[in-house]
């Protein structure tokens, strides 16, 4: 694992580190995800594994999915990925939930601000 952390350049190779060795990469769970932030620089793949981990264990992974998100606000200034969260975490009907959800998420708060600025909250 220290192998492909050092020389993974742009998230991928964790990614994939997650991916195949999901359940058994628990305990490393952390510092792959940090791994991810550190070296991804658009969001891209910082978006792609927090909707990988909320796709296989929401509660099991939800601070890690968190911390991902939160990344992925920095790194994403574009807001070409993170716009994919808003429905891949809290469902294709959010925009019927966003008050609740609002109140409910801070990254979701700050999500929908960002994708959606001309909107009236």
């Amino acid at each position: 694992m220290k192998k492909i952390l050092s020389s993974d350049t742009d998230g991928l190779l964790t990614y994939e580190y997650i991916a195949n060795h999901m359940g058994t990469c628990d305990d490393d769970m952390p510092a792959l995800a940090d791994n991810i932030i550190r070296v991804d620089l658009t969001g891209q793949i910082t978006v792609s594994a927090a909707l990988y981990l909320h796709a296989t264990g929401p509660d099991k992974y939800k601070e890690i999915i968190d911390k991902l998100i939160a990344a992925s606000l920095q790194k994403d200034r574009e807001h070409k990925y993170i716009v994919d969260l808003l429905s891949g975490i809290w469902g294709e009907d959010y925009k019927s939930h966003v008050d609740e959800l609002n109140r409910q998420s801070d990254n979701f708060r700050r999500i929908y601000k960002r994708v959606y600025a001309n909107d009236v909250m």
